[in-house]
C-alpha cells in the first residue's frame, strides 16, 4: 500500500529527485555506506510525507470551528461520509486513530482511499511509544512511577519534586538522565539549558547528577524564581546534612550550583553572539555577590561538607565513536539509542538509570572562557529549537545537543515569517546581530525546501501540537468534552450571521462548557467577542446542528490522523538538515506520550574529528 501511495507522484519526478539527492551525497563525502543508506531512506520518507500532506491539505488546514460555516463535511468524498457518519466515538478511536489495533471490525465497507490514508498516516509517522511507556491505546493512564501517588514520581527524590508538576517531574528525570549519559560519553561536564524557566531541569542536572549547568531564560521573573528555588533546595540539603551527616536525596555528590542567566536567544543572531551572551553573563554574574556568583557556588557546596566534584566517564579507554545509526525503531532503549549516536558503547555499569559519579576538582566552565558544553532545551518553543540546532552545527563549543520541540505553529516560514504569538524580547534591540540570517524555522534542510508541496500552514502546524492520546481516551469514554468543538462551531455560525466579516474570533475558554446547555454556553461566550449575551438565534437550526455532533467528532479525528505526519515532517526536516552538514542524529520517544504529548527528543553528537 505504501508503494502505491509513494509511486503516485510519478516515476519521472521521483527519478529526478533521487538523482539530485545522489549528487548532493557525493559532494558531501558521506561517512560510510550505512549513513548514506539512512540518508536516502529519510529523504524518500520526506517525499512521501510532503505528497501525502499536500494531497490532504484541505483537511489539515481546516478549522473545526468552521465545520458548519464552511460546510466541511461536504468537502469529504461521499464514500467517506457514508463510512464515518454514523460511527460511535469508540469506533472512531479503534478504526481510524489507534495504530495499535489489529482486529478491526467495520460496521460498513470502507473505501480504499480512506483505508490507504489511515494506513499511510500510521506507517509514515515516527513512533511515539517510549521504552516502558504506554502505547496509544492506553489512553491517558499515568506512567508507573505515578501509580502510588499521581502527584509525585517514585523515581525522583523529594527535593526535585517541590514546585514541580507531575508531567515536568517525568520529563526532567528522563531527559536529565539522558543528558548525563551523553555528557559522560562526550567527556564533557558542562551543560547549557536554553529556555530553562524556573530551573527545574537545571537543578536536577546540577544537584542530582553533578553537572555544571548554566540556564538561560528570557523572562527575568522566572530566573528570579529559579534562584529562589535553588536557595530553598540548598537549605533543605543543609538541614538534612545536619540531621544525618550526609545530604540525602542526591544521586551523587552535588555539582556546583546552577547559574541562571537572563537572556533571549535571538533566532537571527549567529552562534558567536549566543556564546558572547553566555560569556558576558558569566563575567557579570561573578560580581553579583551572594545570589549567583562563583563565590556563592563554592560556599554552598562547602556548607554541605561535601567535596566539590565533576562527573566523568568511568574507565580510561573510551570506545571509538560509531558511524552507524538505526532509525525509526518502534521499541527504542534509551541506553542503546545514546550509544549509537556517534558514540561508543557504554562502559560496564553505565546502563543503570541513575549514574554514580567520580570526584574530581571543579572547573568552572561558565566563567570568562566558555569551554565545550552540551546544549539542551526542554520544549524549546517555535524557532528556538531550530536556532539551537544551527548553533550545534556551527558552534565549536557545542559537542552534543538534545532538543525537545514544541509549539510548531510558532515556527517561522517563508509564507508566514512572523506567526502570531511569537515572543518578542525586550532584549532584542540591545543585541548586536553579527552575520544575521534570514533562515526560517521550517524548512531547515535544502532537501525538504526543494520538495514540491512541502509547505505547512500555521493551522497544520498548530494541529501537530494536539495530544492524540488524550483525545483517544475521550473517544473511548465518550466524554462530554467531545461536544465542545460542536458548540464552538455552532457559535461561529451565529457570529458570522450577525457579523459576516468576523471570522474565527478568539473566544476564551468557557469553563466546563461540556456540562452546559448550548444556550448557557452562548450566553457566556458571545460577550467575549463583543456581542450581546441575549443575541437571538434560530433554536431549530441550532438543534439541527447539535444533531451532527458525531460528524464534528469524526472530522476532527481526520485532522488528528494527519497531525503526527506534520510533526514527523518538521522533525525529519531537522534530521536531514543535520545530515546535510555531516552529523548523524537520532529521534527518541523519551517521554510517555500519554503523559507528555511532545515526547520526541532529537539527539546529535559531534564525532571526534569535529570535536577536535
Amino acid at each position: 500500500m505504501m508503494d502505491a501511495v509513494s509511486s503516485s507522484r510519478g516515476g519521472e519526478e521521483r527519478e529526478r529527485m533521487t538523482e539530485r539527492g545522489g549528487i548532493k551525497a557525493q559532494q558531501r563525502s558521506p561517512i560510510n555506506p550505512l549513513f548514506n543508506q539512512q540518508e536516502q531512506e529519510q529523504r524518500e520518507l520526506a517525499e512521501k510525507l510532503t505528497w501525502l500532506l499536500s494531497t490532504y491539505r484541505r483537511i489539515s488546514d481546516s478549522y473545526i470551528i468552521e465545520f458548519f460555516s464552511e460546510s466541511l463535511w461536504d468537502t469529504l468524498p461521499v464514500s467517506w461520509q457514508e463510512a464515518l457518519g454514523d460511527l460511535t466515538p469508540p469506533q472512531i478511536a479503534d478504526l481510524l486513530l489507534d495504530k495499535e489495533i489489529n482486529d478491526r471490525r467495520y460496521p460498513s465497507v470502507w473505501p480504499l482511499s480512506l483505508l490507504a490514508l489511515r494506513t499511510a498516516a500510521h506507517v509514515l509517522s515516527f513512533p511515539r511509544k517510549a521504552p516502558g511507556g504506554h502505547s496509544e491505546d492506553a489512553g491517558a493512564a499515568v506512567p508507573e512511577e505515578f501509580q502510588s501517588n499521581q502527584s509525585q514520581s517514585s523515581l525522583l527524590r523529594h527535593i526535585f519534586r517541590k514546585h514541580v508538576k507531575p508531567k515536568k517531574q517525568h520529563e526532567i528525570r528522563r531527559l536529565g538522565t539522558l543528558v548525563k549519559k551523553l555528557c559522560d560519553q562526550a567527556n564533557c561536564n558542562c551543560v547549557v539549558d536554553v529556555g530553562s524557566g524556573q530551573g527545574h531541569l537545571t537543578r536536577f542536572l546540577s544537584f542530582g547528577l553533578g553537572l555544571d549547568v548554566t540556564g538561560i531564560e528570557a523572562d527575568p521573573n522566572l530566573v528570579s524564581m529559579a534562584n529562589k528555588f535553588d536557595r530553598q533546595l540548598l537549605l533543605t540539603l543543609t538541614k538534612e546534612n545536619q540531621r544525618s551527616g550526609k545530604a540525602e536525596g542526591l544521586h551523587s555528590a552535588p555539582g556546583p550550583s546552577p547559574r541562571h542567566v537572563v537572556g533571549w536567544v535571538n533566532p537571527q543572531a549567529s552562534w558567536d553572539v549566543f556564546i558572547q551572551q553566555l560569556v558576558t553573563a558569566s563575567e557579570s554574574d561573578s560580581s553579583v555577590g551572594p545570589t549567583t556568583g562563583p563565590y556563592e557556588k563554592k560556599q554552598r557546596v562547602e556548607d554541605l561538607h561535601l567535596e566539590p566534584h565533576s562527573c566523568q566517564t568511568k574507565g580510561e579507554d573510551k570506545a571509538e565513536l560509531q558511524n552507524t545509526l538505526q532509525t525509526q525503531r518502534t521499541d527504542i532503549n534509551i541506553s542503546d539509542s545514546v550509544a549509537q549516536i556517534n558514540t561508543g558503547a557504554f562502559p560496564s555499569g553505565m546502563e543503570t538509570e541513575m549514574l554514580t559519579c567520580k570526584s574530581i576538582p571543579v572547573t568552572d566552565c561558565g566563567v570568562k572562557e566558555l569551554g565545550s558544553f552540551v546544549l539542551t532545551g526542554l520544549h524549546a518553543c517555535g524557532d528556538l529549537s531550530s536556532t539551537l540546532l544551527r548553533h550545534f552545527t556551527n558552534c565549536p563549543q557545542v559537542q552534543v545537543i538534545t532538543s525537545v520541540a514544541c509549539c510548531y505553529m510558532k515556527i517561522s516560514t517563508q509564507e508566514n515569517p512572523n506567526p502570531p504569538g511569537v515572543f518578542q524580547s525586550q532584549f532584542s534591540s540591545d543585541i548586536t546581530v553579527a552575520n544575521s540570517s534570514s533562515e526560517y524555522g521550517y524548512p531547515m534542510s535544502d532537501w525538504v525546501r526543494g520538495l514540491p508541496g512541502h509547505q505547512l500552514s500555521y493551522k497544520a502546524r498548530e494541529g501537530a501540537c494536539h495530544a492524540i492520546e488524550d483525545y483517544l481516551l475521550r473517544l473511548r469514554e465518550e466524554s462530554g468534552l467531545l461536544r465542545t468543538h460542536c458548540y464552538r462551531a455552532i457559535l461561529e455560525s451565529i457570529i458570522r450571521a450577525e457579523r459576516p466579516h468576523m471570522r474565527r474570533p478568539g473566544v476564551q475558554t468557557v469553563k466546563k462548557a461540556h456540562a452546559l446547555s448550548f444556550s448557557e454556553y452562548a450566553c457566556l461566550a458571545l460577550p467575549r467577542v463583543g456581542l450581546p449575551a441575549d443575541l437571538p438565534y434560530d433554536p431549530v437550526c441550532v438543534d439541527s446542528m447539535l444533531a451532527h455532533q458525531g460528524k464534528v467528532v469524526a472530522y476532527f479525528s481526520l485532522v488528528l490522523l494527519l497531525a503526527p505526519l506534520v510533526e514527523t515532517l518538521v522533525l525529519l526536516d531537522r534530521m536531514i538538515f543535520l545530515q546535510e552538514r555531516g552529523f548523524q542524529s537520532e529521534l527518541i520517544p523519551l517521554f510517555d506520550a500519554a503523559f507528555s504529548p511532545r515526547n520526541l527528543v532529537l539527539v546529535a553528537v559531534k564525532p571526534k574529528e569535529a570535536q577536535s
